[in-house]
C-alpha cells in the first residue's frame, strides 16, 4: 500500500497558509528537503483553492526542483465544480476525497503527496489516511491565518512517531513524523 505524505509549512503558532509573508528561510537546505520529499512521489493531492492558485503559477515557473516535478506529476484535485484552468496531468476526484484517496493508496506506485492544501490535508488526517507529516517550521509567529489542526476538532487521538529533525542555519526546523503502529 502506498503512503500519503503531507509536506506543510507551519508557523510556530500553527498557521498553515501561504507563507509568503512570514517565511524568510529559502536557503539551500529548503530546496534539498523539497527535493528529497518529491523524489519519492508520483501523485499529488490538491484542494481546489491550491489548484487554482498553482495552475496560474507553476506551468510557467522555473523554480526547481518543484516546477518540473509538479508540472509532470499526476495531480488529483478535490473539487465539486469544473476546473477553470487547464494544467497537464490533472485528474478530478470522482468521489469524496477520503474514498478516492483510500482507493488511490491501494494502486501501484510511489508515495502520494499533499502540498499546500490545508483543508484537504485536515480531512485526510481525520480519515486516518495520512501516513507521514513533514513540517517546515520557521522561527516565526504568523499571528493569524488558516490552521492545519482546528481547535474544535473532535477527532480521536492519533499518535505519530518522530522520524527525523533537521535545523537550518536560520533556525527553521524540518520535522518528519510517521503514524505510530496501531494508531
Amino acid at each position: 500500500m502506498r503512503d500519503v505524505v503531507l509536506l506543510q509549512w507551519l508557523s510556530l503558532d500553527g498557521v498553515a497558509e501561504e507563507p509568503s509573508d512570514w517565511f524568510l528561510d529559502d536557503g539551500p537546505e529548503l530546496f534539498d528537503l523539497i527535493g528529497r520529499v518529491i523524489a519519492t512521489q508520483d501523485d499529488v493531492l490538491l484542494g481546489r483553492g491550491t489548484y487554482d492558485y498553482w495552475a496560474g503559477y507553476w506551468p510557467g515557473s522555473d523554480v526547481q526542483p518543484f516546477a518540473d516535478f509538479i508540472n509532470a506529476t499526476a495531480k488529483h484535485i478535490a473539487t465539486s465544480t469544473a476546473l477553470s484552468h487547464e494544467w497537464g496531468q490533472t485528474v478530478v476526484m470522482d468521489e469524496p476525497p477520503a474514498a478516492y484517496v483510500a482507493e488511490l493508496k491501494r494502486t501501484q506506485g510511489r508515495d502520494i503527496g499533499i502540498h499546500g492544501s490545508t483543508e484537504l490535508a485536515r480531512s485526510l488526517i481525520s480519515a486516518r489516511l495520512v501516513d507521514e507529516m513533514r513540517f517546515v517550521i520557521p522561527p516565526v509567529v504568523a499571528g493569524h491565518g488558516k490552521r492545519l489542526f482546528a481547535a474544535d476538532a473532535a477527532d480521536s487521538l492519533q499518535q505519530f512517531e518522530l522520524i527525523d529533525v533537521q535545523r537550518t542555519p536560520k533556525g527553521t526546523l524540518f520535522v518528519d513524523y510517521r503514524i505510530a503502529p496501531g494508531s
